[in-house]
Order: structure tokens, then C-alpha cells, then sequence
């Protein structure tokens, strides 16, 4: 397996010790607020490594980016973390957890459509049966979640916010890619990230973030810092695997996120993997295995 896609695995176990870590602090502290933490840590741990990635971008003979594709590149980081945790959470409030997941779950899929139609890359069989695969991967992990959840009305809307978080997603995920040829990824990611971190210091005034964050507990920090580090390191590998590889191959990898959700609620939490779980497991890695080793000559004729 190549480095991007080593990356990419790697972003995806992250997501999912995001998504533990999280637990320990929601009663605490709001999802926006989180956002806002999260992010804000991640451009933190950031910012001291870019001037020295300028540096060397200069010395290759890499320009400063014109206000337009900077505008671009913070508009790309809104979207990916202000606007589409915005969505999810709309979607979260009026629907079950774990239904909501499911429609997210769509994202590789999305992303694929999305990057095919373009242009920006080939739709091939094995990698669509691949995706296809790790979906239904997360669908049997969800399974008991889905089966538990009572059923509740007038849930339209909300499933069009997180179908519409997802199609964002992957309209970022597909939209980076010039951007990354162009600049290194260190500043890209941290431009990105600041950018997201001012619109959710805004969108996270309804939930008193400055009251909230003075009042949080001691204890509660350490999940915080894990969370904002290990997003801020993610994120960096997240745009580093789109750079190099194709975002269909990249976004397939999220599937993992809750694979390691349930391992470590299971090591840290004591929650039971159940046989629907380990079923996940085999289908989320032979939906991985086909997508990364789809031969590169052959596609449907019909796309181009």
C-alpha cells in the first residue's frame, strides 16, 4: 500500500477515536462548541510548522497563491468543517444517531459520482464494488442502532441535511485536489482549518462557547486536547492522501471510523462487539481491498 493511502487509513482511525474520545466530553460540552475546540487546537498545533514549509515551497520555486485561490481554499475549509457540521447537527437534532450515520455513510459514494462527473477521475468497476461493499460494511455496524431506533416523523428534512453534509464532504474532498498540486499541504491545511475555526467561533455563539470554555472541567480537557491534536495531525494526512491520490480511494477509507469506534468503546468502554459488528469488520475490509487494487486500465467505457 502506498504512503497517501496509508494516509488515508490513517485519517480514518483517527475519525473514529475522535468520535470515543467525544463521548467522554458531550455532556460537557456542546457540538459546536467541540467543533469550534477541535479545530482550533488542530490550527494551533499547526501554525508553527508553516513558515518553514513556505520556506521550502519558495525555494522550489512555489508562488504565493493569489487572493482567489486563497478565498477558495477558506471556502473549501468553511464548507468541509462550518457549514457540514452545521447540517449534521441540524439532521442530529430531529432524527436517530445512528440513521443519520447511515445516510452519511453515502459519502464515498457521493464523492465517487461527484469526481467521475467532472472528470477528475474514472469510475472502475472493482472500486465501485468496493464502495459499495464498505457501505454495507457500516450499514450491518449500525445494524442494532437502526433496529433499537424508534421510528419519528417528518424526518424529510433532516435526512436531507445529512445527505446534503455528505454531498459537501465530497465536494470538498473533490475540489482540494487542484489546490494541493498547486501549494504544499501544510499551509493549505492550516489556511483551511483557521478559516473554519473564525466561521465556527461565529456559528457557536448560540451555544455560549466563551462561558462554556472558561467553565470546563480539568478533566475534561485532556479528551478535548486528544481530539484537537489528533484532528489537527488528521487533517494534515487527510489532505496529503487527496493530493496523491484519487478522492474516491481516499474518502472509502472513512468506513474505518467506525470500525475503530467499536474496537475502542470495546477496550476503553467495556461496550460488547456483537456479531453484526465483527460482520462489518469482514465486509469494510473487503470493501478496502477491492477499492485499492482496482487495475488501472479498466473502466466503464461510458465514463470518461
Amino acid at each position: 500500500m502506498n504512503r497517501a493511502l496509508l494516509a488515508a487509513a490513517a485519517t480514518g482511525v483517527q475519525v473514529g477515536a475522535a468520535i470515543v474520545a467525544s463521548r467522554y466530553v458531550v455532556a460537557e460540552v456542546p457540538p459546536l462548541t467541540l467543533a469550534l475546540l477541535r479545530y482550533a487546537i488542530g490550527v494551533l498545533c499547526l501554525l508553527p510548522f508553516v513558515p518553514a514549509a513556505l520556506c521550502a515551497a519558495r525555494s522550489r520555486g512555489v508562488r504565493r497563491p493569489p487572493m482567489r485561490d486563497a478565498l477558495a481554499m477558506a471556502a473549501l475549509g468553511i464548507g468541509q468543517f462550518g457549514v457540514l457540521i452545521a447540517l449534521l447537527n441540524y439532521g442530529l437534532q430531529h432524527m436517530g444517531a445512528a440513521r443519520a450515520a447511515l445516510i452519511f455513510s453515502l459519502f464515498p459514494l457521493l464523492t465517487m459520482l461527484l469526481a467521475a462527473a467532472l472528470g477528475r477521475e474514472r469510475l472502475r468497476p472493482l472500486t465501485a464494488l468496493g464502495v459499495l461493499i464498505s457501505i454495507a460494511g457500516v450499514g450491518l455496524a449500525l445494524a442494532p442502532r437502526l433496529l433499537a431506533e424508534a421510528p419519528q416523523p417528518h424526518t424529510g428534512l433532516a435526512e436531507a441535511a445529512v445527505l446534503g453534509s455528505a454531498l459537501l464532504g465530497a465536494a470538498c474532498s473533490v475540489a482540494y485536489r487542484p489546490y494541493l498540486q498547486r501549494y504544499p499541504t501544510l499551509p493549505v491545511s492550516a489556511l483551511a482549518m483557521l478559516a473554519s475555526v473564525l466561521f465556527l467561533m461565529a456559528l457557536a455563539l448560540a451555544e455560549h462557547w466563551p462561558t462554556r470554555v472558561a467553565h470546563l472541567a480539568a478533566a475534561a480537557w485532556w479528551p478535548v486536547l486528544f481530539i484537537g491534536v489528533s484532528s489537527g495531525v488528521g487533517y494534515l494526512l487527510w489532505l496529503y492522501a487527496l493530493k496523491h491520490e484519487s478522492p474516491t480511494r481516499v474518502t472509502v477509507f472513512l468506513a474505518l471510523n467506525p470500525v475503530t469506534a467499536a474496537v475502542l468503546g470495546w477496550w476503553l468502554l467495556g461496550e460488547r462487539v456483537d456479531s453484526w459488528g465483527w460482520a462489518a469488520l469482514a465486509c469494510i475490509a473487503a470493501g478496502l481491498w477491492l477499492s485499492t487494487r482496482a487495475p488501472a486500465g479498466r473502466t466503464w467505457p461510458f465514463i470518461r
